[in-house]
């Protein structure tokens, strides 16, 4: 009796050894794979409640933006919407992820002023020098430091809503042209599309 009843101790012992080593093993497979992806800058913008009306009364959810980017001149907004805030985070950040493109942005600075409006929100954008920072706040701020912008002066006109800010933004971005492109279109020498300050510095891009 005593041989039994050390073979089954010792039996469920190596099945509990194999069990936890397989357990860590699991564990560690998934921080490898996240390790080994790209990092990218994700910001959440604004998270809302919101409200479903429905008979037997009132359902209850989350509406979260978020903007993403890799800091090199590529960002994406997404929205997701659930019951649960990290459920509805989690899905605007898959969203963003997807809608990611690249925008013109060069020497840490947009090439040139612009005026986008997306829905009551309007946004103006306009290159600054070397040093001034990212003037602004709210979503124009999170879509221009996520996109790599690190000096650029901003305003922004008519209603403040979040969502409708960072879509104006994003539109704002979509419409950036390089200067080497616009000179050849307009048969003008590069350095003559390019501030002063670009001008010394005899970079175009």
């Amino acid at each position: 009796m005593p041989e039994q009843r050390n073979n089954r101790s010792g039996g469920q012992g190596g099945q509990g050894g194999r069990g936890r080593g397989g357990d860590r093993r699991r564990d560690e497979r998934p921080r490898d794979q996240e390790q080994e992806g790209p990092s990218f800058d994700e910001r959440v913008v604004d998270i809302g409640r919101t409200a479903k009306v429905v008979k037997g009364g009132r359902h209850f959810g989350f509406r979260a933006v978020v903007v993403v980017g890799d800091n090199k001149g590529t960002v994406g907004v997404g929205v997701g919407k659930a019951r649960e805030v990290p459920d509805a985070v989690r899905k605007g950040t898959e969203k963003a992820r997807k809608a990611m493109r690249a925008y013109a942005i060069s020497n840490n600075t947009i090439p040139h002023p612009v005026t986008a409006k997306f829905g009551a929100s309007q946004v103006m954008l306009k290159p600054a020098t070397p040093g001034t920072g990212v003037i602004a706040g709210g979503g124009v701020r999170a879509v221009l430091e996520c996109a790599g912008v690190h000096d650029v002066l901003t305003k922004s006109l008519g209603s403040a809503n979040k969502l409708n800010v960072v879509r104006a933004t994003i539109l704002a971005l979509s419409q950036m042209q390089n200067a080497e492109t616009e000179a050849r279109k307009r048969g003008k020498d590069t350095a003559e599309l390019l501030p002063p300050w670009r001008k010394s510095n005899g970079n175009g891009n």
